[in-house]
């Protein structure tokens, strides 16, 4: 029921594959299977998921977005960011997720094809709508293959892909830490 034998052992496991030349995410998809998981909050697959969880939400998925995306921001201008391309794809993250994501719920919900989540209000399914226009894996890969001939328009791509994700990740934060609990 310890934890440190296996993240020490698996870290060791993750070392020798890095060293091996196959892509190190094996290791962690193998290592996940080799820890013992319970019903119980006790069991150490639980207590690893529970103690890692702020860090991968907070640091790593942000970190690993921002190194995904690749764009240098040190020279950025504000008109770069007004642009066309970069302001079009940052309103269709931003805008076109509330619409596509709300409105959906709410069709769905009116035709009888659902129902509104027991305990959920509408600012807040708002809000949940808001924070899906963060998208970085997808929105880069389809920037790629888009643009493949035109590495500037790739770049004016992620800026818009940021200024979105961000403009959703800070709206969406707002309505849900201030939507009424019902």
């Amino acid at each position: 029921m310890r934890l440190w034998p296996y993240l020490f052992l698996l870290s060791a496991m993750w070392y020798a594959t890095l060293l091996s030349g196959v892509h190190a995410t094996i290791a962690g998809v193998v290592g996940a299977f080799l820890i013992p998981y319970g019903a119980s909050a006790k069991s150490p697959l639980v207590r690893l998921e529970h103690g890692i969880a702020p860090w991968v939400g907070f640091v790593i998925v942000p970190i690993f977005g921002f190194a995904n995306a690749g764009v240098d921001l040190s020279g950025i201008s504000m008109s770069a960011i007004l642009a066309p391309l970069p302001l079009g794809i940052a309103a269709g993250l931003f805008v076109g997720k509330q619409i596509g994501v709300c409105g959906g719920v709410a069709l769905a919900v009116k035709t009888g094809l659902a129902e509104k989540p027991t305990g959920a209000s509408w600012l807040q399914i708002y809000g949940v709508s808001l924070l899906c226009g963060i998208g970085f894996t997808m929105s880069l890969f389809i920037s790629s293959l888009a643009f493949p001939l035109d590495p500037a328009f790739v770049e004016d791509a992620k800026v818009g892909i940021l200024l979105g994700s961000l403009l959703s990740a800070l709206l969406g934060a707002l309505v849900l830490r201030f939507a009424p609990r019902t």
